[in-house]
């Protein structure tokens, strides 16, 4: 009775409602239609003359056939988990800081964490490079104590920079979520936990950081997708050690004019980021790391 009552609600209603028409049509315009001429794209074949509409595989096995390509995307993967992990273990403490201070002081934080944010994305990751150049202010100071003779060429165009260039980037995302979850958690459970005994490491483990894996999982599952897609922090800081994928597949819709070995690539790479978050998300649900329930 429930199931049929329900539909003659939806009936009346009218599916779609009129108020979600617009969302659909955008979505529809902006990711279906895009997403499916990328997957139709994908079993075509490139040749000098442009795209035939000829549908094969080749582009998924040659794909699979050149190690350079799985390299990369295994590199990208790696490279956003260890960012994330690191994101994350940074994150934390800052926003458990945050949470604990009174509300006025908590938002004028907030707000300081959000102020890079009005800086390019472009201007942030150049800034690095007089930071960890040969000639810029780290070598200058390491040289300056003596610690080092020379200058240290580890600091710019190498993995090394590509993971600090994006976990400066990155943070605020990671912040953000989690001290919001902090915020929410009602305090008179820790003061029940300090009460019964619970020394303050316990209360961490066994308390807080339960409650707030929703915002801990929204903020490494923003991070992570933000990270395996990085295009302008490996093209400004990582050279050709600090490649990842998301440098290449422009090349092959530009330079390269492969247009169906790009879709394949691109696709490939949208399919290990939706597992990867899916494995992250499925601690709890989704719908309790987005909206809180």
């Amino acid at each position: 009775m429930t199931s049929i009552a329900r539909t003659d609600a939806v009936a009346q209603m009218g599916w779609p409602p009129k108020k979600l028409l617009p969302g659909i049509f955008i979505l529809i315009l902006f990711l279906i239609i895009p997403l499916s001429l990328l997957l139709m794209t994908s079993f075509w074949s490139a040749s000098f003359t442009g795209l035939k509409a000829e549908w094969t595989l080749a582009n998924y096995a040659r794909l699979f056939s050149r190690p350079v390509y799985v390299d990369l995307l295994m590199k990208s993967t790696r490279i956003a988990f260890v960012v994330t992990t690191i994101t994350l273990v940074v994150a934390f403490p800052m926003a458990l800081w945050i949470a604990n201070r009174p509300p006025a002081r908590r938002m004028q934080l907030m707000f300081l964490i959000l102020i890079p944010f009005w800086t390019s994305y472009v201007v942030r990751t150049y800034a690095w490079i007089p930071l960890l150049g040969n000639n810029g202010v780290i070598n200058y100071a390491l040289m300056k104590t003596g610690i080092v003779t020379a200058p240290l060429d580890v600091f710019l165009f190498s993995q090394f920079t590509v993971h600090v260039g994006l976990l400066y980037v990155y943070l605020p995302y990671a912040i953000i979520p989690i001290a919001l979850s902090l915020e929410r958690i009602d305090k008179d459970l820790i003061f029940a936990a300090a009460d019964l005994g619970a020394s303050p490491r316990q209360q961490l483990m066994w308390i807080i950081i339960p409650l707030a894996l929703p915002g801990i999982l929204g903020g490494g599952i923003m991070v992570f997708i933000l990270c395996i897609g990085a295009y302008v922090t490996p093209a400004l800081l990582g050279g050709t050690s600090g490649m990842m994928i998301a440098n290449v597949i422009p090349d092959m819709f530009g330079v390269g004019m492969n247009w169906p070995l790009g879709s394949a690539v691109s696709l490939l790479l949208m399919a290990i980021t939706m597992a990867w978050v899916w494995l992250l998300g499925s601690r709890v649900g989704f719908r309790s790391i987005f909206i809180g329930d």
